[in-house]
């Protein structure tokens, strides 16, 4: 999670507070779709001191925020296997543990300027898994577009204070768009940067936005998501060029691996 409020002007929204009135509280996840939720959203160790949130959208596979591989004192970029996937991660044990072998930016994205709520649109890592998880139990999630306002979504993730345990508000609100990021009423934290924003309709479930920061609108605490869609396919491409530079099926190199 960036270290400050972002700033954010946002004159199209119209908040009220029956938006947030109508959230549910942020909990512990526990039965039904929230503990298979709870098996494929996962914590990310991030080298020595830091962690975010990350969740599978394939089986080797993970979707978290740009920001989430620098860290958050020096800015240094994060060698990718010193990132470590602990999925379902909940009071010292995970379903599943993996290190990072590949992890990519988009291109576009640009830490220097993450104070500037355009950049948000950017702020997404894909990270490749040394070994796929194949467990009927750990079911990656389908991705979606993003969800216009007033728009119901979920939120599993992370976060300070509640690091032991993945906790779920199943009930925020999309209240508005600007420049490519999804802003909802979702409560975020520390450590809840990359964490999987959800549509649920009729059972099935799907990612549709990656927390990225929190900001405050009309003094209201709000999430900034990045948007999916046209970004999420650029990464995916960004990750397929580096695989094949790093089995040598295309020429040249690339300094984007994490390593």
């Amino acid at each position: 999670m960036m270290r400050r409020w972002m700033a954010l002007s946002l004159m199209a929204l119209v908040v009220t507070s029956t938006a947030f009135a109508q959230d549910s509280l942020l909990r512990r996840v526990t039965t039904g779709f929230e503990a298979g939720a709870g098996q494929a959203v996962g914590r990310l160790i991030v080298g020595d001191n830091g962690f975010c949130t990350g969740a599978l959208i394939a089986d080797d596979m993970v979707l978290t925020a740009g920001h989430c591989l620098f860290d958050k004192d020096t800015g240094a970029r994060i060698p990718a296997d010193e990132i470590e996937f602990l999925a379902g991660w909940r009071d010292g044990r995970a379903s599943a543990y993996r290190t990072v072998k590949q992890a990519v930016l988009h291109p576009n994205y640009d830490r220097a300027d993450q104070t500037r709520a355009a950049q948000m649109r950017y702020d997404l890592a894909l990270l490749r898994l040394d070994h796929p998880i194949r467990d009927g139990r750990i079911k990656p999630f389908d991705t979606a577009t993003r969800p216009g306002p007033g728009a119901e979504v979920a939120l599993v993730s992370y976060g300070k204070g509640r690091a032991e345990a993945p906790s779920m508000q199943d009930t925020c609100t999309v209240i508005g768009q600007q420049d490519g990021v999804l802003v909802t009423s979702c409560s975020v934290e520390l450590g809840s940067s990359g964490a999987p924003i959800f549509v649920i309709e009729e059972g099935e479930v799907h990612i549709v936005s990656v927390v990225s920061a929190k900001a405050e609108v009309e003094g209201q605490a709000v999430s900034l998501g990045t948007s999916l869609g046209t970004p999420l396919a650029q990464l995916q491409a960004e990750l397929v060029a580096v695989a094949d530079a790093g089995s040598g099926r295309v020429g040249g190199s690339r300094n984007n691996t994490g390593v």
